[in-house]
């Protein structure tokens, strides 16, 4: 992770120019709405650009992502704009992006769910805080799998998950317990984060495996979890 943002950032920090430019360039009016290939391809290289731009976090890179999420035609443009703004250490930018995105998102739980991962695999410190907040989130619930892999997609955020304290392993464990009461292949499924744990170094190792003891531990964790905890852990 560390290896592909300072790349990011360097071709960023040479290249912002020619990234604003380009970015210019395929900027496509919100009406008509085009489909056509030409169209994807010039969202998909607009986005692209917006990407480097971001990695250098600065208030002009902020400014043009929320514009671009204000002003989005579309879903495509609407997603990446939010997605690079949850990482933002601009706050307010941020906090503006996020709302924008969650009143767009109304009445629609695709898109919710979609507003939920985007939080949960953003590139900031107090990711975790922010993932727990929105357990207590009134459009948020555990009940809902959908919803539930969607803020779960914290395990796929590997800067953060991956925390040398093990609080990103404590995190999903609680959860895997939480909706094994609920449902027992969500929960399994689940159990897959720290299924791999032999992969990473001696240190995360440990602390993987040791939620896996304590899941193994668990009274009453559902057979289908159980079987997959116990498969991990013997390898």
């Amino acid at each position: 992770v560390a290896a592909t943002q300072f790349v990011e950032k360097t071709l960023a920090a040479a290249l912002r120019d020619q990234f604003l430019q380009v970015y210019s360039k395929n900027v496509l009016p919100k009406e008509p709405f085009r489909m056509d290939a030409e169209a994807v391809g010039m969202r998909r290289i607009k986005n692209a650009c917006l990407k480097y731009i971001m990695s250098l976090d600065d208030t002009e890179g902020a400014q043009l992502a929320l514009k671009q999420c204000l002003d989005a035609g579309c879903m495509t443009d609407l997603w990446s704009s939010t997605m690079y703004l949850a990482s933002s250490s601009n706050d307010q930018i941020r906090k503006d992006g996020l709302e924008h995105f969650f009143k767009q998102a109304q009445g629609n739980d695709l898109s919710l769910c979609k507003w939920f991962t985007i939080q949960a695999v953003a590139d900031r410190p107090d990711v975790l805080s922010t993932v727990t907040g929105l357990l207590g989130h009134p459009d948020f619930s555990l009940k809902n799998p959908n919803k539930c892999r969607a803020l779960c997609a914290f395990q796929d955020n590997m800067r953060h998950f991956h925390a040398k304290d093990g609080s990103g392993y404590a995190w999903i464990t609680d959860r895997i317990i939480e909706v094994d009461k609920i449902t027992a292949q969500v929960s399994a499924r689940l159990v897959s984060s720290l299924s791999s744990f032999r992969k990473f170094d001696p240190a995360r190792q440990a602390l993987m495996k040791a939620q896996l003891e304590r899941l193994a531990a668990t009274e009453g964790l559902s057979k289908d979890a159980f079987e997959i905890v116990s498969r991990s852990l013997k390898g």
